[in-house]
């Protein structure tokens, strides 16, 4: 039987979510039959009228389409259907709205790529109005629990790796420590992975509480080693020394991380004497070509995530677990936050190396 299956990208963007959409559509429609509509700008799309989506075609499976980078779908991170927003300051409840949308297109099931609030929505939706959902997943910060890895964290690793190797040359020429402040929500994956990968000295994570003197001596043994330079890699969401988040506020009152690098480097700067500079490389993590880890685990998410409605197996998320694509349930994985273990694989390669974690 043919079947009409709609598709959606909701959260942050990231590298390789046009190749989960491409592989979604060659293997629904040459696998299958079937027809795929894309939903624009998440479930906010769903809520328009008239309803903002439409078939995706042969267009969408041109090789083209993997090497770029967002979502030619668009996305949103904001306006959570069960307390919307509305603009004279009140909130209203719109997920009939969303699932009415759902209905009018005609479809049989929804392909939700997201994180785990994207998720948690998404789940609640398809419970209030039967909808047929399965999950691919996708977030820079790997904080999604029950897959090894998801969409978008391997370029962000890649970016901030190739940030730390652009920054060793100019920290040698100037005498300097370089402070490099990286994404990470809730957890530290992008930074001990890129630190590690990226020769940092230093690497501040939200999972290991820091003091600056431990800082202070792996910089000072730096020095004495005769190399007149460090690199330090820091996660957005590590706390102050005080123990408070860092953050900054937008003219549109929304609070985010932001400035913890700057405080490191002054705190640095005062307890060693060393000239530091800060680069806080923000949404280039998010942008450019995937690369080619994140376009191999978009493809087969896409293609196991169809073979899953095939299959008529919902409320579940396509995951990687020990080099297998697999699925699980969705509630069990965004039942917790994915958080670098303080005695993983990673942090035990970090201490081997003589890198200080702040402690």
């Amino acid at each position: 039987m043919s079947k009409r299956i709609g598709i959606l990208t909701s959260g942050g963007d990231c590298a390789g979510l046009n190749a989960a959409l491409r592989a979604v559509v060659l293997r629904a429609r040459h696998g299958y039959g079937w027809t795929v509509v894309g939903i624009r700008n998440g479930t906010h799309g769903l809520m328009e009228r008239p309803i903002e989506a439409g078939e995706l075609g042969d267009d969408v499976t041109e090789t083209a389409i993997m090497r770029q980078g967002g979502t030619i779908l668009g996305t949103t991170n904001k306006g959570d259907p069960f307390a919307f927003p509305m603009p004279d300051g009140s909130v209203r409840d719109r997920s009939n709205e969303v699932i009415e949308g759902y209905r009018q297109l005609e479809l049989d099931a929804l392909i939700g790529i997201g994180g785990d609030g994207s998720f948690a929505i998404l789940r609640r939706i398809a419970a209030q109005g039967g909808i047929n959902l399965v999950g691919i997943p996708k977030t820079i910060d790997n904080d999604l629990d029950m897959t090894e890895t998801a969409i978008g964290f391997s370029t962000a690793v890649d970016v901030a790796t190739q940030a730390l190797d652009q920054l060793q040359p100019t920290a040698a020429s100037h005498s300097r420590v370089m402070i490099l402040e990286v994404m990470g929500r809730d957890a530290g994956h992008i930074a001990i992975a890129a630190g590690i990968a990226g020769g940092a000295d230093v690497i501040l994570i939200p999972e290991i509480p820091w003091r600056l003197e431990s800082i202070r001596q792996r910089i000072e043994t730096v020095k004495a080693r005769g190399r007149n330079f460090a690199l330090v890699v820091v996660a957005e969401a590590v706390r102050t020394a005080e123990g408070d988040a860092a953050t900054v506020t937008n003219a549109g009152g929304a609070v985010r991380y932001g400035g913890i690098g700057q405080y490191v480097a002054e705190k640095i700067a005062q307890s060693t004497g060393a000239e530091t500079r800060v680069t806080v490389l923000g949404h280039v993590q998010r942008g450019g070509a995937p690369d080619a880890r994140d376009r191999l685990l978009a493809s087969g998410f896409g293609v196991h995530a169809v073979d899953l409605i095939a299959q008529k197996k919902f409320d579940r998320m396509v995951a990687l677990w020990n080099r297998e694509i697999i699925d699980v349930p969705l509630a069990d994985a965004i039942k917790q936050p994915n958080v670098v273990d303080p005695n993983g694989p990673l942090v035990r390669t970090a201490r081997g190396l003589g890198i200080s974690l702040g402690e």
